[in-house]
């Protein structure tokens, strides 16, 4: 595999799927469900007086308003409310988020820490090292993470060992199928560049498969690293020269909040790309490949209430992905003059016109 250093030159919100529907009522009934309300709100107003108002800390490397946009933030509210947690309530979510700053992540695990919080959500690898290294006491849910073996957070999947456990979100795997699907529509193609972030810890495992992958179809991968939105710009500058013809963009919290101006630029300089998970080609990208993001939080308030119910994080083992998502922007497809089979738009979960 061939590695470029790109040479700095210079410098995504959807709607929740969580929606209440409201109800009509005639005047009688109201009357009615008024009174019964006041009294259940007084009754529940008592029970939680004497009840335990849980504290989670939230731990997560990308930003506030990427966790709002996607949904993310309101699909663990959401869940974690099925099974009666209510923030403002009997729950209280101590959020940190780092901004794409990953060397923040220990002073904000520390904070949490201190706050004795009763679990950690951390949320992405470097999140997941940092909760790790504050704690081996407080429990740990991670939603999704590519190699919780490999990156020494669990033991075993089936038996993760410690204060920490979640989901798998099959990064690994992924990785290489992104080559495949990439040479479904560009069966000409023959050098690719992957985008990969430096400071992600699964990095290295996923350039390794993304390797292997490759050779198997006959592609040369070119490596770019990028920190930073100024150096995704550089990169792609660098990519320009190198000559490439395709994309892949490794899964990483700060990719994920550069989605859209990593979109932008596949666009302007006419590369088609595919990254892992239905967000990018929502942000204008062209392919997307993965596990679907808000599907992992429903996993992790499963796993959030049976730890404040008394199990221990190591008897739960990390869970695989049941279903992975593929999803095609069309629209971008006709931008970059890309022909997508026709097997493989009957084969696509989301079709974005």
């Amino acid at each position: 595999m061939e590695r470029v250093k790109a040479t700095l030159t210079a410098s995504g919100r959807l709607p929740s799927p969580f929606r209440t529907e409201g109800f009509l009522m005639k005047r009688r009934a109201v009357v009615g469900f008024v009174a019964g309300a006041l009294c259940a709100a007084h009754g529940t107003s008592t029970a939680q007086q004497h009840g335990k108002i849980w504290h989670i800390g939230l731990l997560a490397s990308a930003s506030r308003q990427f966790y709002l946009d996607s949904g993310r933030y309101q699909a663990l509210q959401a869940s974690l409310r099925n099974l009666g947690y209510v923030e403002g309530k009997n729950l209280v979510i101590e959020a940190r988020y780092a901004d794409g700053q990953y060397d923040m992540l220990p002073a904000y695990a520390t904070e949490l820490v201190r706050l004795k919080v009763d679990l950690i959500v951390a949320v992405s690898s470097p999140a997941i090292r940092a909760a790790k290294q504050a704690t081996t006491t407080i429990p740990i849910v991670f939603p999704s993470t590519g190699d919780p073996v490999g990156s020494g957070f669990v033991d075993s999947l089936a038996h993760p060992g410690g204060n920490l456990t979640g989901m798998s979100n099959s990064n690994l795997d992924v990785s290489a199928k992104t080559l495949e699907l990439v040479k479904a529509i560009l069966p000409g193609i023959s050098r690719v560049a992957v985008l990969a972030n430096p400071g992600s810890s699964t990095e290295s495992a996923m350039l390794k498969s993304i390797s292997v992958a490759a050779q198997q179809v006959g592609i040369q991968v070119v490596t770019f690293e990028a920190r930073n939105s100024e150096e995704i710009e550089a990169a792609f500058g660098a990519m320009l020269r190198e000559h490439v013809d395709a994309l892949v963009i490794a899964a990483d919290a700060m990719m994920g909040m550069q989605q859209r101006q990593i979109a932008d630029l596949a666009l302007r300089y006419k590369l088609p790309s595919i990254s892992q998970g239905a967000g990018y080609p929502r942000a204008g990208g062209l392919l997307g490949y993965g596990l679907n993001s808000l599907d992992t939080y429903v996993v992790a308030a499963a796993y959030i209430d049976k730890i404040l119910k008394g199990a221990n994080p190591a008897d739960l083992p990390v869970q695989q992905p049941s279903r992975l998502e593929l999803v095609i922007n069309i629209k971008a497809a006709q931008a970059l003059g890309v022909n997508v089979p026709r097997p493989l738009l009957l084969r696509a979960d989301e079709l974005i016109q």
